[in-house]
Parts: C-alpha cells; sequence; structure tokens
C-alpha cells in the first residue's frame, strides 16, 4: 500500500512539473475573423480545465459563437470566437487586457487564479491574490462583476424542494421577517423542483449573519417552508459563508436532487425539447455526444458543467451556434477511459443534457425591475406577483451599490395568456419606471400551457397564512 501511494504522489509531482514547464497560453486575434474575436487557449491539460475556461468567459458575458476543442495527447487546445451581447466584437480593453493576463499567470496560480475568482464545485475559501502583483485590484473588481464576493460580505443559503405556488414569495418573507436582506439570488425551477442560491446580510449590520443560533433558526423556518404539504420528496436548505459559482451550485443541486427523471404526467413539447444523441464510435473508443436545439445565453457552459459534473471527459469537440440553432458535438470519455457502456448509461446522459438545457430556458414574460434597495424588496415584488396570479419561472436578484436589479420571468399561475390589464396594475403599483416589460411582448397573447411546471414560484392564492407552515410562532 505504502509503495503504490508513493506512486500516485509521484505522478501528481510530475504532472504539476509538466503544468509549471508548459504554463497556459493565451492568444486574442481580433482581426483575422470580421464578425467575432478570436480567443485561443494551450495549457497541459487537466480533468476540468475546459469548464475552467468556458466559465471564464461566461462570467465575462462573452457570448461563444463557435468553438473548437481538442484535448488529446496530455495537451489542451481550444479556439473560442466570441461577440459581446450585441452580436460584436470584443472591443473592451478591460476585458482584452483581463483575458490576456491569464497568460501571464504561473500555471500553478492559474488554476488557482479560477478557483478564487470563480469558484469551482466545492465552496472554497477566498484569499488575497497577492501572487498577481500590483495590477491584482484589476481581478478584485472583474470578480465582483460576475457577482462572487467575499464570506465576509454575506450568508450563502442553498434551498431545493419541491416546487409549489407562491414558495419565492413565502422564502423571502420569511427572511424578511427574520431581518435578513437578501443581496444576490438566483432561482431556477425545472420539473416540478424548484432550486435557488440565495446571498443575504444582516438588516443592521449588512454583513454576514455569524450567530449559530440565528443561522440554525433560519434553516429551520426555511425547510418548514420548502416542505409544505409534501412529504413525498425531500427539502433541503444549508447555510454557508463559503464561496461559491451560483449557476455552477445550482446545476450540481438539481444534478443530485435527479430532477432530469422525467414525471410520468408531464407533457412535453416535443419541438421545444432539445435534440440530444449519444453513440459509440468503436474505432476510436469514444462515445459522440451530439446537441441540437434553439440557441441562448450560457448554453455551452451548462452542458460542459453537466458533462464535467457526471465525470466525463471531451477529448473533442465542435460548436456552432451562429443561427438561431446551436449544434454541438463532443466525443467524451468517462474519467475512467471507458466509453458508455450501456444503454441505461446512455439514457441517464441523455436526460442529464435535456435538464442541464431546459433548467435556464426562460419561459414567461421578462420583467427587469430597478431601484433603490432596501431590506423586503423582494418580498413585497414577490407578494404583488402572487396576488394578481403571476408564476415565477426564473429569477435574478442582484445589488450594486445600493440599486436593486432584478429580473423576473413571469406567466399565468393558471397557464392561461397574461391579461395586459394585470401587467398594467402590477406596474402602477411597482412604479412604472421601477418596473419594465422586456423583451417579446407576445408573451401577453401566449397560448395556454397546461404542464405542471407553469406552476413554478407563483401563486394561485391571493394570500396565504404562514400559519400553514407553524412559523408564527417561531418568529412571531
Amino acid at each position: 500500500m505504502a509503495s503504490v501511494s508513493y506512486s500516485q504522489t509521484m505522478d501528481d509531482e510530475y504532472e504539476k512539473f509538466i503544468r509549471r514547464m508548459n504554463p497556459p497560453r493565451v492568444v486574442i486575434d481580433t482581426e483575422s475573423c470580421k464578425n467575432a474575436t478570436v480567443i485561443q487557449v494551450d495549457s497541459a491539460n487537466k480533468h476540468g480545465i475546459l469548464l475552467e475556461v468556458v466559465q471564464v468567459l461566461t462570467d465575462l458575458n462573452l457570448i461563444i459563437t463557435k468553438a473548437y476543442i481538442c484535448s488529446d495527447g496530455g495537451w489542451f487546445m481550444d479556439v473560442f470566437k466570441v461577440t459581446d451581447q450585441d452580436g460584436n466584437k470584443i472591443t473592451d480593453e478591460g476585458v482584452l487586457d483581463y483575458i490576456q493576463k491569464v497568460s501571464c499567470i504561473e500555471c500553478g496560480n492559474f488554476e488557482y487564479f479560477f478557483r478564487c475568482i470563480y469558484g469551482q464545485i466545492q465552496l472554497i475559501p477566498l484569499v488575497h491574490l497577492q501572487s498577481l502583483g500590483p495590477d491584482s485590484c484589476f481581478a478584485s473588481s472583474m470578480r465582483r462583476s460576475v457577482g462572487v464576493v467575499s464570506a465576509m460580505d454575506h450568508t450563502s443559503i442553498e434551498l431545493i424542494g419541491s416546487d409549489r405556488p407562491g414558495l419565492l414569495s413565502e422564502v423571502s418573507a420569511v427572511l424578511t421577517h427574520l431581518k435578513c436582506n437578501v443581496v444576490n439570488a438566483e432561482v431556477w425551477t425545472h420539473n416540478t423542483r424548484a432550486a435557488a442560491v440565495m446571498q443575504v446580510t444582516d438588516k443592521e449590520t449588512g454583513a454576514a449573519i455569524t450567530d449559530p443560533e440565528r443561522l440554525a433558526m433560519i434553516k429551520q423556518l426555511l425547510c418548514n417552508v420548502l416542505k409544505g404539504s409534501n412529504k413525498s420528496r425531500e427539502a433541503k436548505t444549508v447555510v454557508s459563508h463559503g464561496v461559491t459559482h451560483t449557476e455552477r451550485r445550482l446545476h450540481q443541486m438539481m444534478f443530485a436532487d435527479r430532477d432530469y427523471e422525467r414525471t410520468g404526467h408531464e407533457t412535453l413539447n416535443e419541438r421545444e425539447r432539445p435534440n440530444v444523441n449519444v453513440v459509440n464510435w468503436c474505432d476510436k473508443d469514444y462515445s459522440v455526444v451530439t446537441i441540437r436545439c434553439k440557441d441562448r445565453p450560457k448554453l455551452l457552459f451548462d452542458i460542459i458543467c453537466t458533462l464535467t459534473d457526471m465525470q466525463y471527459v471531451v477529448f473533442h469537440g465542435n460548436v456552432d451556434a451562429e443561427g438561431p440553432e446551436a449544434h454541438q458535438e463532443y466525443c467524451v470519455r468517462h474519467v475512467d477511459g471507458s466509453p458508455v457502456k450501456s444503454d441505461a448509461e446512455r439514457q441517464r446522459v441523455i436526460q442529464c443534457l435535456e435538464a442541464a438545457i431546459e433548467r435556464r430556458v426562460s419561459e414567461g414574460l421578462k420583467l427587469e425591475l430597478c431601484t433603490t434597495d432596501r431590506v423586503g424588496l423582494l418580498s413585497d415584488v414577490t407578494r404583488i406577483f402572487r396576488e394578481n396570479s403571476l408564476t415565477v419561472t426564473r429569477a435574478e436578484v442582484s445589488t450594486r451599490a445600493g440599486k436593486a436589479s432584478n429580473t423576473f420571468y413571469v406567466s399565468d399561475a393558471s397557464g392561461y395568456p397574461i391579461d395586459g390589464k394585470i401587467i398594467d396594475s402590477i406596474r402602477q403599483t411597482i412604479g412604472q419606471t421601477i418596473l419594465r416589460v422586456k423583451g417579446c411582448p407576445e408573451e401577453l397573447n401566449q397560448t395556454p400551457q397546461e404542464s405542471p411546471t407553469r406552476f413554478l414560484f407563483g401563486g394561485l392564492f391571493k394570500s396565504r397564512s404562514f400559519v400553514n407552515f407553524g412559523l408564527v410562532r417561531s418568529y412571531s
């Protein structure tokens, strides 16, 4: 056993030596392609590096229109064509300089640099990036621009459970009653399940909540809300002070919750379902994964994130998303070196990739709220939505410099077209300049949907008492 351990240690040290001798190289080309900026990344290969690179590009709000991936023979060589949100070349010198600086970082710090700024898989404490030298303040500002903050700034709350009408309104109301301010949050719903990562601060101090008894109370009451009257599926609440990548955590939480398992009564629109196929390429000992679906931002990240979490390694890949439809093809093997071994494993890969694509699909009418932040703002807004029988299918909440910038995707809780008069009434209540309708106004006249996934984070009832969840005695 000792000799095996020694051999593994030597192998690890050798891999580290190879990475140090071959530091990552980033080349940015703004001339060769007419419509996009070309970014080439070369590095010694290791499991997860593709996700790290895609995560960096995605967090900078870059749109990846094409990608060529190759990581055979211990070397990682990828080419990405990227644009900004408006489809133009990247002209922001700050973004270009930031990407270019990665090539100057010593290989050992390259991995840690990504982990510190963006988080990865586990909750990793944030440290000062002193190794970056005098320009480290630049890295700090970029870190905050993508929503990752020090553990001393907030308390992170992870929630997952069965979805039902009014859940987001109830969760935010409980947090407000417990004198917690929601400064950042992301909420996803899929296949009758709901997951959220919320960053909260103390109402009085504006800092993270550290009192163990108070944290235990928050966890207990939120668990009661998540459970509700549904005893068939588990609900979980986790409170931590770590730093994490929110979207990565949401994928991991929903994957662990097995949201990819289809319910027997679900009626999906086959035209909207992603086309995912997995076949074995026996001559090369690969499994070939092909995906065709409607393109959207962060699609590549969602797919690579899921393949990585399922312990598959991408050896070759081709991504084309220049049109309305995205086409992606990957040659993969499991980390143990084998392709997909059975039909059951093949079906699981297909289901998990379909779920990864669907989780972020934005159903409903897009509403954007921008106003001065205050404690209870999220609770008040979601209560108004609930009282008007609107359900929120996805939500993004952020606070910067005292300003709240929230995005909600809403639809009628019963699946019928949204009445334009209801939206007008809500805007008058909240404020015409504070709440704006974005995207396609045709959502107000969409065809009624009967899918149970329409009952997500909203409400059919006008109001609901916390007595139903046994909460009143706990904090009244």
